[in-house]
């Protein structure tokens, strides 16, 4: 229950959880000040009270001499007052009116030294008997001893704290919300640069990793924060170039000797006198071939990612489509399907857009059965473009992971045909160039292969109009 507990907390976001411990931070402060402004003020209360009895006492105590037995001590105030002067013998001499007629009301002995100690008393028969602070001096001759005794009450001190209280009660709750708003904003205001640099940082992919983050003026620890990523960026820059550099110039060599080779088996596959001879080249010419396939999508990727924005112009997406179509024939004995494809115009790179149709053509051609199946049409001011087989299909756990370089999968679509691995990764990547995005949809039986493009005007051919058969 508590990791339970301890595991919700930390997924909150830094400033709620901030907010939150400054949030319970003021709120045991303001709880702790408001205790102590009331112990504080009650003691302040009770210490002028215990003064004003003092007082009142000796002022009592200088004219207890004269007192007579019975008599009456007027008050000097308006404030409930309780005096009693008491003899030797513990007997009433004298007391206030309040007092007349009651018995003895105070036991402690009176106190001799110069700042008297009060004490707190209570069932005093005046008004409604709660606490009084009550003060003894000594008063009367050697001969005469007397004692004052003069007790004020608490009521108005209690009353005035409870009010108080209430009043503090009634007013931490606002006083905290406005506190834990001031420090939501704050810490907002000082994440600020947190959150810009965090939005930076995710604007910055593996094919921009030219970009730095903005450095903030200060000398703190976000500055030193955002100079040591800048750093790290730096050092994931030189190394992906020298990476891409070294793809690019090895596909590059590869491609010279390469030729060379096919040239040379396809001479010898075809004049070689000795019939083995002439098995081996073709089989060592296919795999040239394949070879070749794999240096260039190579070649391709590393194109693609170190100029990963096409340069973009209008394209008949159509003409493309027939004329990969036509070179996709050549290569199969398959019949492709081409009667669904409509007149549709993008903005795109000719060149990038072609190598993605190839791709796909040679996809679907390498795991049909019968037939291959190709349509365009426009659809909500999209071009979609679908190449179809009627193949082994693709599971759907793995219709993410197909478009990712080098991918081979075991149980589906597994048969040993020579594919790279590269092909699906660069349709994703050129597509994504041109903001779009391809994905594959069930044929049953086979697998779809679409691709979604901004279309770049509506066409004067709606979807459904048909080009003839190329």
């Amino acid at each position: 229950m508590a990791g339970g507990a301890r595991f919700w907390w930390a997924r909150r976001s830094l400033r709620l959880r901030l907010t939150a411990a400054a949030a319970v931070v003021i709120a045991a402060g303001l709880a702790g000040a408001g205790v102590l402004l009331v112990a504080w003020l009650h003691a302040s209360l009770i210490r002028d009270l215990d003064a004003t009895a003092l007082q009142r006492a000796e002022v009592v105590a200088a004219a207890a001499d004269t007192t007579h037995n019975g008599a009456e001590i007027p008050a000097t105030d308006h404030r409930e007052v309780a005096i009693q002067i008491v003899d030797r013998n513990g007997d009433v001499i004298a007391s206030s009116g309040n007092m007349r007629g009651r018995p003895r009301a105070f036991s402690f002995p009176p106190s001799r030294s110069s700042t008297p100690q009060a004490h707190t008393v209570y069932d005093i028969p005046v008004g409604e008997s709660g606490a009084w602070r009550a003060v003894g001096v000594p008063a009367g001759s050697p001969g005469t001893p007397r004692t004052v005794y003069v007790a004020l009450p608490t009521e108005g001190i209690d009353q005035g704290l409870a009010r108080l209280a209430v009043g503090l009660a009634a007013g931490t709750p606002a006083v905290l919300a406005l506190l834990t708003a001031v420090v939501w904003l704050l810490t907002g205001r000082a994440l600020r640069p947190v959150e810009a640099m965090r939005a930076q940082t995710a604007e910055i992919t593996v094919s921009d990793l030219g970009r730095r983050l903005d450095v903030p003026p200060t000398a703190d620890a976000l500055a030193r924060l955002a100079r040591t990523l800048n750093d790290l960026l730096e050092r994931l820059d030189r190394a992906t170039r020298r990476q891409r550099r070294f793809i690019a110039d090895a596909a590059h060599e590869l491609r010279s000797p390469l030729s060379a080779l096919q040239t040379r088996l396809e001479v010898a596959a075809r004049h070689a006198p000795v019939p083995e001879t002439r098995d081996l080249a073709g089989s060592l010419q296919r795999d040239c071939e394949r070879l070749t396939r794999l240096v260039d999508n190579l070649l391709q990727l590393a194109r693609l990612d170190d100029r990963p924005r096409v340069r973009t112009h209008p394209v008949d997406l159509d003409e493309i489509v027939f004329a990969e179509v036509r070179e996709a024939r050549r290569r199969t004995r398959l019949p492709i399907d081409q009667h669904a494809v409509g007149a549709v115009r993008v903005p795109g790179d000719a060149d990038a857009l072609a190598r993605v149709i190839r791709n796909l053509l040679d996809n679907a051609v390498r795991y049909a059965r019968h037939r291959v199946t190709v349509s365009l049409q426009t659809e909500n001011g999209t071009a979609r473009l679908v190449v179809a087989d009627d193949g082994p299909g693709v599971p759907d756990a793995y219709r993410e992971r197909v478009f990712e370089r080098f991918t081979r999968l075991d149980d589906a679509r597994s048969r040993d045909t020579g594919g790279s691995g590269l092909g699906l990764a660069i349709v994703r990547d050129v597509v994504t160039a041109h903001h779009g995005r391809a994905e594959i949809e069930d044929n049953r039986p086979g697998a779809r292969l679409v691709v979604l493009l901004p279309v770049e005007d509506p066409p004067h051919l709606t979807g459904s109009a048909r080009k003839p058969a190329g």
